[in-house]
C-alpha cells in the first residue's frame, strides 16, 4: 500500500516550479554608479531543477513593490540563456535615477515550457546617481520598508491550475501594448509559424484594428524609447540527413540538357 504522503506529493508535483534566488547584489548593499553591476543567482531549492528554464531577460528596476509603482530603468540582458551560466553583468550609467537608499532591484523574466516566471532580487542602493525619478517611483519608494523586492510571479503555476495548455504571458507582457506607458514597453511572445500554408480567401487579423487619429498640429516628442519582446519558450532540434544524394540522370536527352549549363 502506498503511503498517503506519496499520493500527496504526486498531486502537488505539477504545481511546483523552479525559479531563481539572487545572491548578488546583496540585500541592502551599495554599488557605485558608472561601474559594473554584477548579478548572480542560484536554484531556489524547488523542483524541478533550474536547468528546466530556458531563456531569461534582466532589468534594473526602481520604485515600490506593487505593479505600477516601479519602472525598469535599464535593460541589462535582452536575451540570455540559462545554459550559459548563472551570472551576468552590465554598466550602470549615472543618469538612470537617483541615489535613494534601497531604491533598486533586479527583475528577471524566465521562460519555460508552458509559461514564464518573474523573479525579483532584494533591494540595494546605487551611489553617485545624477538622474531623477518620476513621481510614481518616488511615491512607490515611500511605501517600501526593508530590502525585499516584489513577490515572485509564477505564470506557469497559474496555467497548470487553470487547466490551460497554451503558454501565457506574465508581468508587463500581459498588459495590452497600447495601454502601456513609459519609456519602455513590452510586447508578447511572437507566434510560431504554421506548419501548413493555406490559400485563404478571407484572412482574418489576429487582433482587432486600432483607432487612428491623424495629427492636425505638431505632436510632442514620443516618450517611448524601447520595446522588449518576450523570449520564445520553444527549442529547435536538428539532425543530419543520412540519405545519399540521388545519382545523375542517365537519360540521353536529360544529360544533354544538363550539359548546357557546364559552361
Amino acid at each position: 500500500m502506498i503511503p498517503r504522503y506519496v499520493w500527496l506529493l504526486a498531486i502537488l508535483a505539477p504545481y511546483v516550479f523552479a525559479d531563481v534566488r539572487f545572491t548578488m547584489p546583496e540585500a541592502g548593499g551599495t554599488i557605485k554608479a558608472g561601474g559594473s553591476l554584477k548579478i548572480e543567482w542560484e536554484d531556489s531549492g524547488e523542483t524541478p531543477a533550474l536547468d528546466t528554464l530556458l531563456s531569461y531577460q534582466l532589468f534594473l528596476c526602481a520604485g515600490g513593490n506593487e505593479a505600477g509603482t516601479y519602472i525598469p530603468v535599464k535593460t541589462l540582458v535582452p536575451t540570455g540563456q540559462f545554459s550559459a551560466g548563472n551570472t551576468a553583468s552590465s554598466t550602470v550609467e549615472v543618469g538612470l535615477g537617483e541615489s535613494v537608499e534601497n531604491a533598486y532591484f533586479i527583475k528577471m523574466i524566465s521562460t519555460a515550457p508552458g509559461g514564464s516566471v518573474v523573479n525579483y532580487s532584494p533591494r540595494f542602493s546605487i551611489s553617485g546617481m545624477t538622474g531623477t525619478f518620476p513621481a510614481t517611483v518616488t511615491a512607490g519608494l515611500a511605501t517600501v520598508a526593508g530590502t525585499d523586492g516584489p513577490a515572485t510571479e509564477n505564470n506557469i503555476q497559474s496555467n497548470q491550475q487553470g487547466g490551460g495548455n497554451a503558454p501565457g504571458v506574465d508581468g508587463d507582457y500581459g498588459i495590452t501594448y497600447t495601454m502601456q506607458t513609459g519609456a519602455m514597453r513590452f510586447a508578447p511572445m511572437p507566434k510560431n509559424p504554421p506548419t501548413k500554408i493555406t490559400a485563404g480567401k478571407n484572412p482574418k487579423p489576429i487582433y482587432p484594428t486600432s483607432a487612428v487619429q491623424f495629427a492636425a498640429t505638431k505632436m510632442a516628442i514620443p516618450t517611448q524609447k524601447t520595446t522588449v519582446t518576450q523570449s520564445f519558450t520553444f527549442s529547435v532540434e536538428s539532425a543530419e540527413n543520412t540519405v545519399a544524394a540521388a545519382a545523375q540522370p542517365t537519360d540521353g536527352a536529360m544529360q544533354k540538357f544538363l550539359n548546357r549549363w557546364k559552361d
